[in-house]
């Protein structure tokens, strides 16, 4: 039996380490220039809104004027009238009947799936779902069954099934990886059948899909039905940070006194809450930009497929390009950033299906110009077998 000196406990980790780079799969931090003129298809500021003055001016008053921080959970002294505002107008603009403030989606998130669940309690969560939603499910205690990716049948039969009392269906709206969106309206008529609850992460969703960008939820027209639950993040279209859970009354008075991650976190920043209220007013009083998304990312995945590339069929604002490894997907992406233009690589484990992708976010900002620029980019940093 080998014994563990104090100098040799973490070795384990640097054997780690040299295989996630032996498979192309370790991962750096790479700090962002304030005055970086390079062309941002990488980040999820969609409705081109982080940089906006108005957005931008809201935190900076707000931070003035409440302090740098929120300075406690939301129970102690983290809320402020910037937070019930954000509330209402939040659960206005989607349409739902109430609506609950976290410090961030991952949060919201961790927050709704454990108040709502628990032990006696069956999850049904599509193979895709988002990771803080992996997390949540397994943070749960209720006993998770994975189904297909958007596939109904699978979803109705772990439903018909069940042993439990009380069920969730667990999906995101558009799927973060190929922006593709998930089949709402059948899953909201499966639940109501079985008598379940339906949890759906819209996070890539607000802003860009449904009327006037009111999200997937509200475009299925089920942001006021009983049994729905629509978790948000604050940080993609409207450019700031923190998260969000909108549903019935009762279910946001519940989260309130059960969810761990609103009862002991800190309360989101008055800064990012003021900017989160500003950047809705804005996408209130500019309801073109989401239609703009909409079009940039259908001419982006149109304009890369004529030049042999393949891409997702996008229905919101994300549009993937496969590339043949994840060696491969690196490389493309650090030629396309060496040319001006970042954008995101998306690699196992990140990706449920193993496939490594070039991510790209299409932003209501971007011009003809721009996009120009991008398709050439792309395809002039393609490396063999993307094709």
């Amino acid at each position: 039996m080998s014994v563990t000196t104090a100098d040799s406990v973490f070795d384990w980790i640097d054997e780690r380490a040299q295989a996630r780079a032996k498979a192309g799969l370790a991962r750096r931090l790479r700090p962002r220039r304030a005055d970086s003129t390079d062309l941002d298809l990488a980040s999820n500021d969609y409705l081109g809104l982080a940089r906006d003055k108005r957005v931008t001016g809201a935190a900076a008053a707000a931070a003035l004027r409440w302090g740098a921080g929120s300075t406690g959970s939301r129970l102690v002294t983290g809320s402020t009238e910037l937070h019930q505002e954000l509330e209402y107008e939040l659960a206005n603009f989607c349409g739902a009947p109430a609506a609950l403030v976290f410090s961030s989606g991952y949060a919201a998130n961790l927050g709704a799936l454990t108040a709502l669940s628990g032990p006696g309690t069956a999850i049904v969560a599509d193979q895709h779902i988002h990771a803080s939603l992996i997390d949540g499910c397994k943070l749960s205690k209720a006993d998770v069954a994975v189904a297909g990716h958007c596939d109904p049948e699978q979803v109705e039969k772990a439903l018909a099934t069940r042993g439990e009392r009380r069920a969730l269906v667990v999906t995101d709206s558009v799927f973060s990886v190929d922006g593709d969106l998930a089949p709402l309206s059948v899953l909201a008529e499966l639940t109501a059948k079985h008598g379940s609850a339906l949890v759906v992460d819209d996070a890539h969703g607000l802003g860009v899909v449904g009327p006037a960008g009111r999200g997937a939820v509200a475009g299925a027209g089920l942001a006021k039905a009983p049994h729905v639950v629509t978790t948000l993040t604050l940080s993609k279209s409207l450019g700031a940070q923190g998260g969000a859970v909108l549903g019935p009354g009762r279910v946001i008075r519940h989260l309130v006194d059960t969810a761990r991650s609103f009862i002991f976190d800190t309360g989101l920043a008055p800064a990012s809450a003021a900017a989160a209220l500003a950047a809705l007013r804005v996408l209130r009083e500019e309801p073109e930009r989401p239609a703009r998304a909409l079009a940039v990312a259908a001419g982006l995945a149109a304009r890369l497929r004529e030049a042999g590339l393949r891409t997702s069929e996008p229905t919101a604002a994300v549009v993937s390009v496969r590339a043949p490894s994840p060696e491969a997907a690196v490389a493309w992406a650090e030629s396309c950033r060496a040319a001006g233009v970042v954008v995101g690589c998306f690699r196992p484990p990140s990706v449920p299906d193993q496939v490594s992708r070039l991510r790209l976010t299409a932003r209501a900002d971007l011009t003809d110009a721009d996009l120009d620029r991008v398709v050439t980019v792309i395809r002039e940093c393609a490396p063999a077998g993307a094709s």
